[in-house]
C-alpha cells in the first residue's frame, strides 16, 4: 500500500488541513493500493501563496541555470523511472512494458525535450524599432487527468520550468501515486522550494479552489470537455489565461490506395493501445464501401490477438481500463452500439471470460457504423472501434470533420502527396500519414471542443509566456 497523505508545499512535505483520505483502486483487483489526503480550499491557498513567493526570485533566474535545472531533473527522473512504472501498472492498470517504455519514458522524454529548447530559445528580439521580450506568464495551476499522467504532468512542468514559472500541480485522483513520486523527484534535483507544488484531490474540491484562485495567472488543463468547460468558468473572473487538451473522437481515414491490411491492423493496434484510453485515439475508421468487410475482417484478427491480464504478468499486452465508473460508461456505450444497429464484429458487453475480477473490457469492432450513432459521436475512452463506410474522398472528409472534436486525424495512402491533401482539409490539431508516430517536438492539441492553446516542444514552451513590446527611440 502506497501512503501519501501530505501535499508538497514551498520545498517540504506537510500535512493536509483535512484528515479527509480517499483510497486509490487498483483496477487489475479492485482493491486499494494507495491512499492520499484530499485538499481543501485551505491547501490549495498555501500552495499558491508558496508559488506566489517564489516566483519573482525564479523568474529572474537565467535560461542557463533553468537549463542546469532541467538537466538536473532529467538525471534525477532516471533513477527513479522504474518506480514510477511501477506504480502506473498498479494504480491505471498499464501493462509493464507499456508503463515503462511509453507511460514512464514519455516523461523523461518531455524533460529533456525541454532543455533542448531552452538551449536554442531567444527571449528577446529586435523588430524593427521595438525589442519584443517573451517573460514568464506567473504562477500556474495545473490539472492532469488519469490515462497518460506522467506524460501529461511533464508536458506542463517541464516547459512551466522552462519558462520561468512556478506552479501548483492538482493530479488526478484516480492515478495519483505517480505524481508523488515525479514531486520527489523534482526535490531531489534541487527544484527550489516554492517552485512546484502539489495538492491532490478531487475537481469540485482542490480543482475548482486552484481554478478560481485570484493569485493563479494561467490554468492548464488536461482531461474531458465537461471539465474543461468547468475550469474554464472558474478562471473567467479573473480573466485567467486557459489552456486546454480535452476530448477526441479522431477519424481514421484509409483511402483506395492504401495498404488497407497494414492500415487497418495499425489502426486497430493503436485503439487497443492503454486499453484504448487514449484522447487521440484513431476510434473512427473510414474505409472504403466496397473494402468494409475486408477492413472488419482484419480488425477482429488483430483484436483476438490482444492478450488481457494482470498488468504484472509477463505476455499481458492490455490491461483493465481504470476504474468502475469507466468500465460502466464503456459497457453503456458499446450497448448503445448495439442498440442503433450497428454490426458487432467482435467483443461485445461484459468482462472476457476468466477475468471477472478486474475493469477488463473485451477489445470490441463494430462494423457499419454511420455517424450519426452514439458510438460514433461520443468519446468511449476504450478499446472500441466503429468501422464506418465511405464511397467518396470527399465524403470521407465530410464525415471525418463531422464531430464536435478535432484533436487528431490519420490518413493512409499509398500516394503520400494524397494524404497530405486530405490532412490539409482535417479541421484538427494534427494529423498522422502512413502510422507515423508523434514528436516531441511538434505542437500537440486540438481544434473546437478539444481544446485551445498547444502542448509540447516550442510551442508548448512559448503557452507560459507572456508577449511585451519594448519601444525605444530612435538613434539619431
Amino acid at each position: 500500500m502506497h501512503e501519501y497523505l501530505n501535499f508538497y508545499i514551498d520545498g517540504a512535505w506537510v500535512e493536509a488541513t483535512d484528515p479527509t483520505t480517499l483510497d486509490v483502486i487498483n483496477p487489475t483487483t479492485e482493491t486499494p493500493c494507495g491512499r492520499i489526503s484530499v485538499g481543501t480550499m485551505a491547501d490549495i491557498d498555501r500552495a499558491v501563496t508558496a508559488a506566489r513567493n517564489a516566483f519573482s526570485t525564479f523568474a529572474d533566474t537565467t535560461p542557463t541555470e533553468r537549463l542546469e535545472l532541467l538537466e538536473s531533473i532529467t538525471e534525477a527522473f532516471k533513477k527513479r523511472q522504474d518506480d514510477l512504472a511501477h506504480v502506473l501498472s498498479l494504480e491505471m492498470g498499464a501493462p509493464t512494458r507499456l508503463a515503462q517504455k511509453a507511460q514512464a519514458a514519455t516523461g523523461l522524454a518531455h524533460f529533456a525535450t525541454a532543455a533542448k529548447i531552452l538551449s536554442d530559445f531567444s527571449f528577446e528580439r529586435h523588430e524593427g524599432g521595438y525589442q519584443l521580450r517573451q517573460e514568464p506568464v506567473g504562477v500556474c495551476g495545473m490539472i492532469t487527468p488519469w490515462n497518460w499522467p506522467v506524460n501529461q504532468i511533464a508536458c506542463k512542468v517541464a516547459p512551466a520550468l522552462a519558462a520561468g514559472c512556478t506552479m501548483v500541480l492538482k493530479p488526478s485522483e484516480v492515478a495519483p501515486l505517480n505524481a508523488m513520486i515525479i514531486a520527489e523527484i523534482l526535490h531531489e534535483a534541487g527544484v527550489p522550494a516554492g517552485v512546484f507544488n502539489l495538492v491532490g484531490g478531487d475537481g469540485p474540491g482542490a480543482g475548482a479552489a486552484l481554478s478560481a484562485h485570484p493569485e493563479i495567472d494561467m490554468m492548464t488543463f488536461t482531461g474531458s470537455t465537461r471539465g474543461g468547460v468547468a475550469v474554464a468558468r472558474a478562471a473567467a473572473d479573473t480573466v485567467k489565461r486557459v489552456t486546454q487538451e480535452l476530448g477526441g473522437k479522431s477519424a481514421n481515414i484509409i483511402l483506395d490506395d492504401a495498404d488497407l491490411s497494414r492500415a487497418v491492423a495499425d489502426g486497430m493496434g493503436r485503439m487497443l493501445l492503454n486499453s484504448g484510453q487514449n484522447c487521440n485515439a484513431p476510434s473512427r475508421m473510414l474505409v472504403p464501401a466496397g473494402q468494409h468487410d475486408e477492413a472488419l475482417e482484419v480488425a477482429v484478427s488483430v483484436a483476438a490477438k490482444a492478450r488481457l491480464g494482470d498488468p504484472l504478468a509477463e505476455g499481458t499486452t492490455m490491461g483493465p481500463v481504470v476504474s468502475q465508473a469507466q468500465f460502466d460508461r464503456i459497457q453503456g456505450l458499446i450497448q448503445a452500439g448495439i442498440d442503433e444497429g450497428a454490426t458487432l464484429a467482435c467483443g461485445g458487453t461484459g468482462k472476457p471470460e476468466g477475468l471477472e475480477t478486474g475493469f477488463f473490457v473485451k477489445p470490441t469492432v463494430f462494423g457499419q457504423v454511420d455517424n450519426a450513432m452514439t458510438i460514433a459521436r461520443e468519446e468511449i475512452f476504450g478499446p472500441v472501434l466503429s468501422v464506418i463506410p465511405y464511397d467518396s474522398e470527399d465524403e470521407a472528409i465530410a464525415i471525418a470533420n463531422d464531430t464536435p472534436f478535432g484533436l487528431s486525424g490519420y490518413v493512409s495512402s499509398g500516394n503520400v502527396d494524397r494524404a497530405l491533401s486530405v490532412a490539409g482539409r482535417l479541421r484538427t490539431g494534427n494529423v498522422h500519414i502512413n502510422g507515423a508516430q508523434s514528436d516531441f517536438r511538434a505542437p500537440f492539441g486540438g481544434y473546437k471542443q478539444s481544446g485551445n492553446g498547444r502542448e509540447w516542444g516550442e510551442h508548448g514552451l512559448e503557452e507560459f509566456l507572456e508577449v511585451k513590446a519594448v519601444f525605444m527611440p530612435k538613434i539619431a
